[in-house]
């Protein structure tokens, strides 16, 4: 029998990681993770990027906000009411963070109260992300909530 020598402990260590590596491309070549965009137009949202962060920061500088609120009946945002649907139009996106196919995106009234519902019918128990965007008087605002439906 030959003497085990230090070379021959450094070719079955690179052996062991290659057979290693190769393993692991083939067992596991996805992943366990279902990853989906957030968005289909990925690249044309990314170019109009800095409209979305100067509305934001607009929300973010205004007296009065909108209020975010669920209960059985469903999401419920409430405006100011200075707001209007005549000088005012309101555009939301919910998106869910683990199936696009679960995503709505609407433009919506609001009704007397300065409000308007998301019914709790087409929501499924998850976690969502609300993108509120509204214009009022020729200016652009978003404010963004996290949402956990249950």
């Amino acid at each position: 029998m030959k003497n085990f020598s230090w070379g021959h402990g450094v070719v079955i260590a690179l052996l062991a990681f290659i057979v290693f590596i190769l393993s692991m491309m083939f067992l596991f070549p996805n992943g366990q993770k279902n990853s989906e965009m957030v968005t289909d137009n990925y690249y044309e949202e990314e170019l109009k990027y800095q409209d979305v962060i100067d509305a934001k920061k607009k929300a973010d500088d205004l007296q009065e906000k909108p209020v975010y609120s669920q209960d059985t009946q469903g999401i419920k945002i409430t405006f100011p009411k200075e707001y209007n649907n005549s000088n005012t139009t309101v555009k939301f996106v919910l998106n869910r963070t683990d199936d696009q196919n679960l995503d709505i995106k609407k433009s919506v009234q609001l009704d007397t109260s300065q409000s308007f519902t998301i019914p709790a019918q087409v929501l499924k128990v998850g976690n969502y992300t609300l993108r509120l965007s509204w214009t009022k008087d020729k200016t652009d605002y978003r404010m963004d909530y996290d949402v956990i439906w249950k």
